[in-house]
């Protein structure tokens, strides 16, 4: 997609309605409940946020940002994920969260006035966190700047996201179950799934109605 028509789709983008659950489970593992208002508050999860990056490439077609996490060891490590992580009380909001994060992990200053639009919350298991996605855009491309939590940057053409191909299934063993097949997106040759497929799922879902 051509960057100035993804900025003449934003304001419709901003005012659509969003698919919710029903959406994002359409890329979740089948061995995955869906949670309820009731469960989450039992489990008092850790809050957090990831920011969806959109801007133009050199040639003026829309891309946006995945990264790969460095292997530590942890939970989410050696994963593809959006920049992004856990909230600081002194973040006051979600939204600055996402924007902290984002520019400690790939060192990109982005103004609140960017972000667009807020994304239906993810909630993940295995370390308890439940996620808020955020929509934002920049209308030049950023010089990126990795730190020592993201061992790739993942640059994704938003026209290649968006075809039907992009959705695929494999085989992995996951920390709670070995060899299951899972729906997935085929982005540069890279498979991604889990709670990131499902925040693209809702994304998806989102420019299919513009």
């Amino acid at each position: 997609m051509n960057f100035n028509d993804f900025i003449k789709f934003i304001p419709k983008l901003s005012n659509l309605s969003l698919g919710g659950f029903d959406t994002q489970y359409k890329l979740a593992p089948k061995i995955r409940k869906p949670y309820t208002t009731n469960s989450l508050e039992k489990n008092n999860p850790n809050k957090a946020a990831v920011l969806s990056l959109f801007y133009p490439n050199e040639i003026g077609e829309t891309m946006f940002l995945l990264t790969l996490r460095a292997n530590y060891g942890g939970t989410h490590s050696s994963q593809i994920s959006f920049p992004g992580g856990k909230f600081n009380q002194t973040d006051v909001t979600l939204t600055n969260t996402a924007l902290r994060e984002t520019f400690e992990e790939v060192g990109v200053q982005i103004s609140k006035d960017s972000v667009f639009k807020q994304m239906t919350n993810v909630y993940i298991p295995p370390s308890n966190f439940l996620v808020t996605p955020f929509l934002a855009y920049l209308t030049t491309k950023p010089i990126f700047k990795k730190n020592y939590e993201v061992e790739t940057l993942i640059e994704v053409s938003l026209a290649d996201f968006l075809k039907k191909s992009s959705l695929s299934s494999t085989i992995l063993t996951t920390s709670y179950a070995k060899d299951i097949t899972v729906p997935c997106f085929k982005l540069n040759n890279y498979i991604v799934w889990g709670a990131t497929a499902m925040m693209l799922s809702e994304i998806n879902e989102l420019f299919e109605k513009i």
